[in-house]
């Protein structure tokens, strides 16, 4: 087809006298940025519906009854459309738009975080008439109101284009905030006895196009001309959102989120966007026990107390604690963690951990994850795959508070009613009011459902290890079955660990099941960790190799014994109690807050030799007879890998404090000190080994190759086509890089490069796993679903004072039905019994929770301050977990 000829999916337009090329159906708005000419906008944001508010967007378009004054963000492209966007017409409605909304804006720019980076300023600029012809008293209001925890609103400066309210109920789901008033008096307001404390808040500021809504943790913190930004990946969940990352004065400033359109869209949550406190470290005073603490310098433990010392004394101690632990053979050491290192730190410890200290211990979940050889064998979908699924199956914990970004692709879909929900409801859940499907899961059952829905007998009658039965209906069961269909096609299951206070086994078994029962489905595996599936791929968990093999594949490859496989992380921490493992490495985590089995976690540390090699203080530290810093997210470059398997860069902004190394330098000099060598010497080299060894694309998306990375084993797309937003995105990217054709009249191609081809463990490779017999449940108990909230008390949410406030609270959440029978309510304090000890807790009523379980929020305090979820309720060796509410 030759160029600028109208197709069934191209239309030919005349914008400002030049014919191009414009897709059907697309918005002038849009098909103007692509042939270069930028239109004046503030309402109108390319992610969210248009709605044709502020009038800036005008532009004349030629039709029957003439030359017609129409808004460019609302109106789509037609063949033969004539528009001009610069006649006299056009600049005289464009001024007076902006006339009017400077009559009661207030001239206060000098003191407006805003200013420097506002398309309010700027496009008066270019736009505006230069004076004004009102002398009239300004309207004024009591500035600034705190509407929630985080943000903060100045209601004179507002100018009503209601991004932020359409964004909160469009695209987050929280219709928090709404316009209240009429007239002059219109206004930007929250519930009257609901603060807008939405987890997605932080992007209403960044959409905002004046300072109307500024967030606290950066208002008046930096001017934009000071600051200096990168682009880099978000690392606080597994999600992997492109983020700009801004400095000043080598301290951190802010993150923007990057419209990456296969990821994140532009949006962030609030965790992500607002933790970076953590990074600069706040501390009055120097406690290695407090997570708020930066280390930055090592230490070793004399005479029962932390000194510091040199690198070079740490490592020769760590090295004689490593020697004396493997003297009896290598079982005597191990390594938990490494989910929150990059690629880089992941293979340099790897390779330490397996070629010089010859020990297969090596575990980057704590206890709450999947099979390492199960993730790496399932047919993986990416994002956008998953909310192009005409069926999506969920088995995992609440997307909005694990992977939050995630949730808000998937809830996209659902509203533009182009997925349908099944969800195995194992707990209270943010999508449930959208799911076309739920099929309550008690723990202990998620096996038993996913053989229903798979092998389609009469088994509906045995799905159940409670007396009350089955959750759900048949008919709901026959459902769900039909929209899955036969062989999976076209659909998604979305998994992960829904409960932590159930064995994994039961959830493995689960997936494994939908895997062989539907060929043609993909997976999302909802694991939240940052970093956690470049940590298997790099080989960090037991039996696995970096590039997704395993070492039982690599001995029948080589016809040898196929050795026995390592300790995850409980069986280590089993070992360490009973001393038959002596020394354990944490990498980049501790375990408490991780680990649900907190006396299980001391038990093992206070027997054993602990090596720390992380960033921030915490409570393990106490056991710990080196800790070697390391540096953490935005200090560090190198790559990391989402949940979909798409590798992408992290690059540093801030030099480390005190004497960080990076993981690549820790583990290579570690082996340098043992008398061996990595033949790591840099980051840069370890991205090319990955590369070289694993066809792991790091060196070329490190390199700077890929601007949105690249998914592993998939087409590389190295287009950088970006719908462009400057009111949210200000000078993030030049305009030749986020969107615009290079040329008017062209619609822009992507560039692909070949495929990689990396080795894969097939999931009949892996062996269903062994489920110990569940009881029945007793009438009297409520089985335990253990659930991870955003706002915990980790390390990142404890070391950000604008977070920390904002951390929930250890409840028992449990259906109404179980709490009539006792007659309490929501708030009432009852006595819960547990077979470690009981305990007293405020209860909640949820209708969302499961009749005959109580719903726990894990690595949460009660109003006592004790974390009694991880301290008295779970038990790595029960397959479930119980307990009884007795009213006080």
């Amino acid at each position: 087809m030759a160029e600028n000829t109208p197709s069934n999916t191209t239309v030919s337009v005349t914008i400002d006298g030049r014919v191009m090329s414009a897709e059907r159906g697309e918005l002038l708005i849009e098909t103007a940025e692509r042939a270069g000419t930028y239109v004046p906008r503030f309402c109108y944001h390319p992610r969210m519906a248009p709605v044709g508010m502020c009038r800036m967007c005008l532009v004349e378009v030629d039709g029957p009854r003439g030359a017609t004054l129409q808004p460019a963000c609302y109106i789509s492209v037609s063949d033969g459309m004539i528009i001009s966007t610069d006649s006299e017409k056009v600049k005289k409605a464009q001024d007076g738009v902006l006339e009017f909304l400077l009559a009661n804006h207030p001239l206060d720019c000098p003191v407006c975080d805003k200013g420097g980076e506002c398309p309010l300023q700027d496009q008066t600029l270019t736009h505006g008439s230069g004076e004004t012809r009102f002398i009239e008293e300004k309207r004024h209001f009591a500035k600034p109101i705190s509407i929630g925890e985080l943000v903060l609103l100045d209601r004179e400066r507002c100018i009503q284009c209601a991004r932020c309210t359409r964004f909160a109920a469009e695209v987050a789901g929280d219709a928090a905030i709404d316009f209240a008033g009429r007239g002059d008096k219109i206004e930007v307001a929250p519930f009257p006895t609901e603060p807008f404390d939405s987890v997605f808040s932080g992007n209403t500021v960044q959409i905002c196009p004046v300072g109307a809504l500024t967030a606290k943790p950066y208002r008046f913190t930096a001017r934009p001309w000071d600051l200096e930004q990168v682009e880099s990946t978000c690392t606080t969940c597994s999600v992997g959102c492109r983020i700009a990352v801004q400095s000043s004065a080598n301290r951190l400033t802010r993150v923007l989120g990057i419209d990456s359109d296969p990821v994140n869209h532009g949006w962030l949550c609030d965790k992500g966007r607002f933790v970076i406190d953590a990074v600069d470290g706040e501390q009055s005073s120097f406690d290695v026990l407090d997570p708020s603490t930066r280390l930055t310098e090592p230490m070793v433990r004399r005479n029962g107390e932390l000194v510091a010392v040199g690198w070079g004394e740490a490592l020769a101690v760590t090295a004689q604690i490593l020697r004396d632990a493997t003297a009896n053979g290598a079982d005597g050491v191990g390594a938990i963690g490494g989910a929150a290192l990059t690629n880089e730190g992941a293979f340099a410890w790897q390779r330490l951990l397996r070629d010089v200290l010859g020990t297969d211990n090596i575990d980057a979940q704590y206890g709450d994850g999947l099979d390492g050889a199960l993730v790496a064998s399932l047919p993986r979908a990416t994002i956008d795959e998953m909310a192009a699924a005409c069926t999506v199956v969920l088995l995992s914990g609440d997307l909005r508070e694990e992977l939050p970004v995630l949730f808000l692709r998937l809830r996209e879909s659902v509203v533009k009613a182009q997925t349908n929900i099944v969800e195995l409801a194992t707990g209270s859940n943010s999508l449930r009011s959208l799911a076309r499907v739920s099929l309550p899961t008690r723990p202990g059952e998620a096996h038993l459902v996913a053989r229903a829905l798979s092998v389609k007998d009469n088994s509906y009658a045995t799905l159940s290890t409670h007396p009350n039965g089955a959750g759900f209906s048949e008919a709901d069961l026959n459902e769900a079955r039909r929209l899955i269909g036969d062989t999976g096609e076209g659909v998604v299951f979305v998994v992960g660990r829904p409960n932590g206070a159930e064995s994994a086994s039961i959830v493995e078994y689960a997936i494994r099941t939908f895997a062989v029962s539907f060929p043609k489905a993909k997976f999302v595996t909802a694991l939240r960790r940052s970093n956690v599936f470049g940590a298997l791929d790099m080989g960090l968990a037991p039996g696995l190799l970096p590039g997704r093999s395993s070492v039982a594949s690599q001995a029948r490859v080589n016809e040898r014994e196929v050795p026995t496989s390592g300790r995850g992380t409980i069986s280590q921490l089993r070992a360490l109690a009973n001393q038959h493992q002596s020394a354990v490495i944490l990498l980049g985590g501790l375990l408490r807050g991780n680990v649900a089995d907190r006396a299980l976690s001391e038990r093992a540390l206070s027997r054993s030799h602990v090596i720390a090699v992380t960033g921030h203080g915490g409570a393990d530290l106490a056991y710990a007879e080196v800790i070697l810093p390391a540096t953490v997210n935005h200090e560090r470059s190198g790559t990391v890998t989402n949940l979909e398997g798409r590798v992408s860069a992290v690059i540093a902004k801030v030099v480390a404090p005190g004497s960080a190394w990076n993981d690549v330098a820790i583990a290579s000099e570690l082996a340098e000190t043992l008398g061996q060598s990595l033949g790591l010497d840099s980051i840069e080299a370890t991205s090319l080994a990955i590369e070289s060894t694993t066809s792991y694309p790091a060196a070329s998306v490190l390199r700077g190759d890929f601007n949105d990375g690249v998914v592993v084993g998939r087409v590389a797309n190295n287009s950088v086509q970006r719908p462009l937003d400057p009111m949210a995105n200000p000078g993030i990217r030049s305009v030749d890089m986020v969107g615009l054709a290079p040329r008017a009249g062209s619609l822009a191609q992507s560039e692909l490069t070949p495929p990689r081809s990396v080795a894969t463990i097939e999931v009949a490779d892996v062996l269903a796993p062994s489920i110990s017999s569940i009881a029945l449940a007793d009438a009297y108990s409520l089985r335990v679903v253990a659930t991870r909230r955003l706002y915990d008390r980790g390390a990142g949410v404890s070391a950000t004072s604008a977070l920390s406030a904002l951390s929930a609270l250890t409840t028992v959440e449990a259906n109404p039905y179980d709490l009539d029978r006792l007659g309490v309510t929501t708030g009432d304090v009852v006595r819960v019994v547990t077979a470690r000890g009981n305990f007293e807790l405020a209860v909640t009523a949820n209708s969302g929770v499961t009749r005959g379980t109580a719903e726990i929020f894990l690595n949460t305090l009660s109003n006592d301050g004790v974390d009694v979820a991880g301290g008295m309720i779970f038990n790595a060796d029960d397959v479930v977990s119980e307990i009884r509410l007795e009213s006080r």
